[in-house]
């Protein structure tokens, strides 16, 4: 897997034995490098020193493909142990691990923490486990945290047959594109 655009492209992110694709939790699905490429094309234009948060990072291909593309923090928030290791690891390799954090927690347990710190972010992207059914709840507590920057967007990856609601809270859907079997849905802060 590689960065596809910016400072950053052509590296490498992580080996096929490193990404791993099996998890205590779940089957690790990475953001195809097509749906990742449609990602920042939605985002072109705000990607630019905008705080970001990869909530289930993963192999942390998102969170380093908007460094690439000239986000100014990203925050790699992701559970598994190794996995955080191994986004540490590509950071120090791409050499830009000072504007990046790699959190070790639960996205429910990084919203209240960043909640309690009263940081605010202007673009998350989230894609948990497609059948985990985390999803509706994790965009619910994002509603409520007060986490999103006014304006801010929040962007979700999930199967294509889930339809998410128009609103949760003070989020409001503004466009659904589908790739295949997968969705993105894209919601302001209103």
């Amino acid at each position: 897997m590689r960065i596809s655009a910016g400072e950053l492209k052509g590296r490498k992110i992580g080996s096929k034995k490193s990404l791993g694709l099996a998890t205590r939790h779940g089957v690790l699905r990475p953001t195809s490098s097509k749906v990742r490429e449609s990602i920042f094309n939605i985002l072109r234009g705000v990607i630019e020193g905008s705080v970001f948060v990869d909530l289930y990072a993963g192999t942390g291909a998102v969170g380093m493909e908007a460094m690439s593309r000239g986000a100014g923090k990203v925050f790699f928030v992701e559970a598994d142990k190794k996995r955080a290791e191994q986004i540490e690891k590509t950071l120090g390799k791409c050499e830009c691990s000072s504007r990046a954090s790699v959190i070790r927690l639960k996205a429910t347990d990084f919203i209240k923490q960043a909640q309690e710190d009263i940081l605010r972010f202007d673009i998350i992207f989230l894609d948990p486990p497609y059948y985990s059914g985390e999803l509706e709840d994790i965009l619910s507590n994002l509603a409520d945290s007060g986490i999103v920057q006014d304006g801010g967007i929040v962007i979700a990856e999930h199967l294509s047959k889930k339809r998410l609601p128009e609103g949760i809270g003070i989020l409001r859907q503004k466009k659904a594109y589908k790739y295949g079997d997968t969705m993105l849905t894209l919601f302001r802060k209103v």
